[in-house]
């Protein structure tokens, strides 16, 4: 993309931290154009694909997320030019200002993040994880899921192992749905709920998924407090963008992904019609699991919180069934 005019200075930013106010050169050799709004595209798995610039002169422009493109500055009108002759050269505006950060700490759905107090309302095991896995598994003898996944997870668990997590999560989830287990499910998940999120969302998705039955769990029993413990954890991840710009486009995706889930209808109707009754059972778990992130974050523009209460007691009869 070139710019003829010398005294066209410009320097390149990514599209995706682009701002309304921003001059942005588009393509052609034209001046640079005010941003007035912008617009995220999202491809088929939600995440920001294209940015839609509209400027102030009308001109409009598709833009890969993570391309850079020429922007510019503000430059003064001619008559505010004019007026400072025989003075000193005014220097140009600079396009975009940057809040300062915020010196109190971040906030989950109206809530600070977790102190103390409310951390410690999560039991500290006496035991090891391992040794939490074995009482868990020598309550349900001859069961053959929690056999094989606490024989793997008894020989060490290591948090940085995604397929440890994920077993962990899974062991949790069997000893709660497939047992009716809600004491040692919560033990076993409670070895990652306390795990803090460490940028890598394929091992967070594991101790996620242990957040959202765990909170689920504790309201099951009458224990509120600790069950918002759970949710606050859970949505720690969603204050850590400190970038204005990429802090709305994630809440942006985050918030159709809960107004529009996938709770795979279309799968369950399918397996239903072919009398696939093991397949639908799975379908079914993997809309349970979706349910329970709903409910974590108390509902959504769309399902209500009575209105995920019923369809998770609904999901829980029919995969128990």
């Amino acid at each position: 993309m070139t710019h003829s005019p010398a005294d066209q200075q410009y320097r390149e930013k990514q599209a995706g931290a682009l701002q309304v106010g921003d001059y942005l050169f588009l393509p052609g050799d034209g001046p640079a154009e005010e941003i007035t709004h912008i617009e995220v595209e999202q491809d088929d798995f939600g995440v920001p694909a294209l940015i839609l610039v509209t400027t102030i002169a009308g001109g409009k422009v598709r833009i890969a997320v993570g391309s850079g493109v020429p922007v510019g500055e503000a430059v003064a009108a001619p008559d505010a030019a004019a007026s400072n002759e025989g003075d000193a050269p005014a220097e140009a505006i600079p396009a975009v200002v940057v809040p300062p950060l915020p010196a109190v700490a971040p906030t989950v759905s109206g809530s600070l993040v977790p102190g103390p107090a409310q951390l410690a309302l999560i039991p500290v095991p006496s035991d090891s994880p391992e040794d939490v896995v074995a009482a868990a598994a020598e309550a349900h003898p001859g069961r053959n899921g929690v056999a094989v996944l606490s024989e793997r997870l008894v020989k060490g668990i290591n948090t940085k192992s995604g397929s440890c997590l994920r077993d962990v999560s899974d062991l949790a989830h069997d000893l709660f749905i497939e047992l009716r287990d809600p004491d040692n499910a919560l033990a076993v998940a409670d070895i990652l709920n306390v795990l803090p999120y460490d940028g890598n969302r394929d091992r967070w998705m594991s101790v996620e998924r242990a957040l959202a039955l765990s909170s689920f769990i504790c309201r099951e029993l009458g224990q509120t407090e600790r069950a918002e413990v759970y949710d606050q954890l859970l949505q720690a991840p969603d204050t850590l963008e400190t970038d204005p710009f990429k802090a709305r486009i994630a809440a942006k995706v985050r918030q159709r992904g809960l107004n529009e889930p996938n709770l795979y209808d279309k799968e369950i109707f399918r397996s239903i019609d072919n009398g696939n009754r093991d397949a639908e059972r799975e379908w079914r778990l993997l809309r349970l699991e979706n349910l329970l992130f709903l409910r974590a974050h108390g509902g959504s523009n769309t399902l209500s919180v009575g209105e995920l209460d019923h369809r998770i007691a609904n999901e829980l009869e029919a995969v128990r069934a």
